[in-house]
């Protein structure tokens, strides 16, 4: 079975959610494209968008639409050509209608699991459960004769554990796009033991023409993404906690939040981060990667606290932030919560008493966007942290700390095999988390 046979008939399952919509998306374009090649106009392509919620399905479509119309307006002169035999199509506007119409109507939305039966290619992207993904896996498997290929979105469970328990006998791969999949280039490619070698090839090719960036990935739980981040994170909140001895936990957030993003020069601070994220997703995705982790506990009762009163941030549905640990006014931090008031308090009540206590930035400092978009990057980050190693306030002391650990999170991976290279590291955390520079670095060496 060739590269577009393999494409006539797909499942994604979860397709209406937040990684589900943005795989469908970037799947039914691919598929389109393919359909709309000469050699393919008598192949059938169809891809069924597979979730429990006709309400979260309702209001898949309209989102694919808007996405594929945005597509399509970025590459009218390709398009054109695509179209040539088409004198009917004129206007750039009848070429863009026509385009939403050829890959929507590829999409079949349906809340019945028993259409994955008969497709030869399958997007798992449901619930990061390790219990569920084998019920699915397997059923599907079980009633499935075309010994169908399964991607599985999962951002930390191991492969083989999903491949052993449901039976599928290597033909399943981890393919983590990273969120949102329709914007983000970052996908890890994780093998199983015994993952079948043409599956990762076929993966390879697919991500090449997504125009995306594969990093591969050794089969350990969070992989490389969230094997830095939930230590990363576990780090900030463990300082926070520490800071607390000498000062409300409110505050000391907000210092770890700042010492994270402002001295750190990242694009947002830790908290931030794991706002976006969702509070019940890293303490779950810390759950799952536990029991594969003996030599360490990855646990964080702020986070189960948080949880128990109901506070777990994430996105709302238009894509707006949650309240989490911070709340938010027009997309800025605006409140830290406090556990004990359950209630949040005002950033201004105490930001200047907090910012005397970190002291002042190097004289270089900018912020994120302004270095991570600049030709002359790495001479900026040099001269910065050169700047913060001559420094001994407590910011530069806090960032010198949190640089350090996350360096040797990053280096322990390599040590561990979890990725095969400093390299890879550090393309992750560029790519996937819109880092201004690796974790792996000699800034302040």
């Amino acid at each position: 079975m060739n590269y577009e046979d393999r494409f006539q008939n797909v499942s994604v399952l979860g397709a209406a959610g937040k990684m589900g919509s943005g795989i469908l998306l970037l799947t039914a374009m691919e598929m389109a494209n393919l359909k709309l090649k000469p050699e393919n106009k008598s192949k059938s392509f169809i891809i069924n968008a597979i979730d429990i919620s006709d309400q979260a399905l309702a209001g898949l479509m309209p989102y694919l639409k808007a996405q594929v119309t945005k597509a399509a307006e970025k590459t009218t002169v390709m398009l054109r050509q695509v179209y040539a035999d088409r004198e009917d199509l004129i206007e750039n506007t009848d070429i863009i209608n026509q385009y939403v119409f050829d890959v929507l109507s590829l999409v079949c939305p349906t809340t019945c699991m028993e259409t994955a039966y008969s497709s030869t290619l399958i997007f798992e992207a449901i619930k990061e459960d390790p219990d569920l993904k084998v019920k699915v896996l397997s059923q599907i498997d079980t009633h499935n004769p075309h010994a169908p290929w399964y991607f599985t979105n999962t951002s930390s469970i191991p492969i083989h554990v999903l491949n052993n328990n449901a039976d599928l006998k290597g033909r399943i791969l981890g393919v983590h796009f990273y969120n949102p999949p329709a914007v983000q280039k970052l996908v890890e490619v994780i093998q199983a033991e015994n993952t079948q070698p043409e599956i990762v090839d076929f993966a390879l090719a697919y991500i090449k023409k997504l125009r995306k960036r594969a990093v591969p990935s050794q089969d350990v739980a969070g992989f490389i993404g969230n094997g830095h981040f939930m230590r990363d994170a576990l780090h900030g909140i463990q300082e926070a906690q520490r800071l607390s001895q000498q000062m409300p936990l409110v505050e000391a957030i907000y210092i770890m939040n700042r010492v994270s993003q402002d001295f750190l020069v990242r694009p947002m601070g830790i908290f931030q981060l794991i706002d976006y994220v969702g509070i019940d997703v890293c303490s779950y995705i810390m759950s799952v990667m536990n029991p594969y982790l003996p030599e360490e506990d990855l646990n964080s009762p702020v986070l189960d606290e948080m949880i128990a009163q109901g506070v777990l941030g994430g996105q709302h549905p238009s894509g707006a932030q949650k309240d989490g640990f911070l709340k938010y006014e027009q997309g800025r931090p605006a409140a830290v919560y406090d556990t004990e008031k359950k209630t949040y308090v005002p950033i201004k009540s105490f930001q200047e008493r907090c910012d005397a206590f970190l002291g002042e930035l190097p004289e270089s400092a900018l912020p994120w966007k302004a270095v991570n978009f600049n030709r002359n990057r790495s001479a900026l980050l040099e001269k910065y942290f050169n700047e913060l190693k001559q420094m001994d306030t407590m910011g530069a002391e806090l960032a010198k700390a949190y640089h350090a650990r996350s360096y040797a999170i990053g280096k322990k991976m390599v040590a561990d095999k979890v990725a095969n290279s400093d390299e890879d590291v550090n393309t992750v955390l560029l790519t996937g988390f819109y880092h201004a520079y690796g974790p792996i670095n000699d800034y302040l060496k």
